[in-house]
């Protein structure tokens, strides 16, 4: 590879919101950026969930710098109060936007490994100096090798979700079991997926925003004619708290605070069964082959007919292998970032603002950005990913004044997910910390109260 590194483009791997908001950074500066989207559309990963609506307003997912480059072209900007579903975001805004870049977006290709050029990631001598070498497949099998002087990996952590064991790792029986669980949102709207889930009892692990969309579907499904015997049971790792349902009316995003109250409903009204402190460690079959959970303390639930794990996601991070890398240890995000959004030290609600610095690596010219850059911590937000590639940007445009002018303000809120200390003694899980009471089961029916203590811990699961 003989050419200037400057003359290269910056290679952007993802075509979702933040890897299109990156390309429009750069165009907007001047720096020529290529997107890799493994997929056969921009924001692939956004369809995936088309049914699901956000929780943010459009006012809140659109990237300034992609509107600029969407006005001249007679796009229309959607209602800025409205929410949109994932088929809209996708359809109205990613669509349009990767039209735009044109060229600089290359669909069905997937990155398979990044590396320095003539140097893996053990060599020091001249590394700095060496272009970026980013390795790609093509949906028909062809293998091609593209440089490049930085690289922005906005890839997400779609394609890795969270098992349902417990510790981390798949339960035993996980794998074996895949034909009756899902770790995505079902689509009740489709009538196979409707028919599924009708009129029989499913699993629902996981108590973030997703778990609470599953939860509030399935309950739909049970007021409906056609979903007659439709049953849930919620299981959660910790304990029923004031901030398990989020934060309600007080959320500043109210879509998000009504989903948090739609579950409540469910359990409340006897849609939906919570069972708490129960970590899964095997999954079973009865006689008649349906699901049996078994906590790691060896409690056994009901058997039930499906299970949706949604228990947050994870990055890739393999195809990074050759390069140096600084990842906190936890939550396998940058160093200087994790101690921002670790959910074991905050309660809830508010990000510092962070930039190039913060999304840095021992590596110079990689980063990390949008919901990768957060590794496993579940409280990324579509604002935040855009500020970061702003901030980015600049840095690769050598505008340093502006890349460390880092301004965010998210909404603030009582909902808060990650692990959380729920082994912690109860006298420790007081204030700010993380309130689980002991393992039970609750059993909740029509207008009984979700058990109420101080919100303001971290209890999601």
């Amino acid at each position: 590879m003989n050419a200037p590194t400057t003359e290269l483009p910056v290679i952007v791997i993802g075509a979702g919101p933040i890897g299109l908001a990156a390309a429009a950074h750069l165009t907007e500066r001047g720096v020529e950026p290529l997107v890799l989207e493994a997929g056969q559309a921009a924001g692939a990963g956004v369809r995936e969930w088309a049914h699901v609506r956000l929780f943010s307003t459009w006012g809140e997912v659109i990237d300034p710098a992609a509107e600029k480059l969407l006005a001249p072209t007679g796009w229309t900007k959607p209602d800025a109060a409205t929410y949109p579903s994932g088929g809209d975001w996708a359809d109205l805004y990613l669509k349009p936007l990767a039209e735009v870049l044109g060229d600089r977006v290359r669909t069905g290709v997937r990155v398979t490994g990044v590396s320095r050029s003539g140097r893996d990631r053990i060599v020091d001598a001249d590394r700095e100096a060496q272009p970026f070498v980013v390795h790609v497949e093509h949906q028909d099998g062809r293998e091609e090798r593209l440089f490049a002087r930085a690289v922005i990996d906005a890839s997400g952590t779609w394609t890795i979700p969270g098992p349902a064991g417990g510790s981390g790792l798949p339960a035993l029986g996980e794998h074996a079991a895949a034909e009756k669980i899902t770790y995505r949102v079902p689509d009740l709207r489709d009538p196979v997926v409707r028919a599924r889930y009708a009129g029989r009892r499913t699993a629902v692990i996981g108590s973030g925003a997703s778990a609470f969309t599953a939860l509030a579907y399935l309950a739909d499904l049970a007021k409906a004619d056609t979903g007659k015997g439709t049953e849930a049971v919620w299981v959660l790792r910790r304990g029923i708290s004031g901030s398990t349902f989020g934060g309600g009316a007080a959320d500043q995003l109210p879509a998000r605070g009504a989903l948090g109250l739609a579950a409540k409903a469910a359990v409340d009204e006897g849609y939906a069964d919570a069972v708490t402190g129960f970590r899964t460690e095997v999954i079973e079959r009865d006689r008649d082959g349906r699901l049996v959970l078994v906590a790691e303390d060896g409690r056994s639930l009901e058997p039930v007919d499906e299970v949706i794990v949604l228990t947050g996601f994870r990055p890739d991070l393999s195809f990074l292998s050759e390069i140096r890398l600084g990842l906190d240890e936890r939550l396998q995000a940058p160093i200087a970032l994790a101690p921002l959004i670790d959910p074991n030290q905050h309660s809830c609600g508010t990000v510092y603002p962070h930039g190039h610095r913060e999304l840095a690596h021992p590596e110079q010219g990689i980063y990390l950005v949008g919901m990768k850059s957060y590794g496993r911590a579940p409280t990324f937000l579509a604002m935040t990913g855009y500020e970061q590639v702003r901030s980015v940007a600049a840095a690769l445009a050598g505008d340093t004044d502006s890349a460390d002018r880092v301004e965010l303000t998210l909404p603030e809120t009582g909902v808060c997910g990650g692990a959380g200390l729920f082994d912690a003694p109860e006298a420790d899980q007081t204030g700010g910390g993380c309130c689980a009471p002991a393992p039970q089961v609750i059993q909740l029916g029509t207008g009984a109260p979700a058990e109420e203590v101080p919100a303001g811990g971290c209890c999601g699961s």
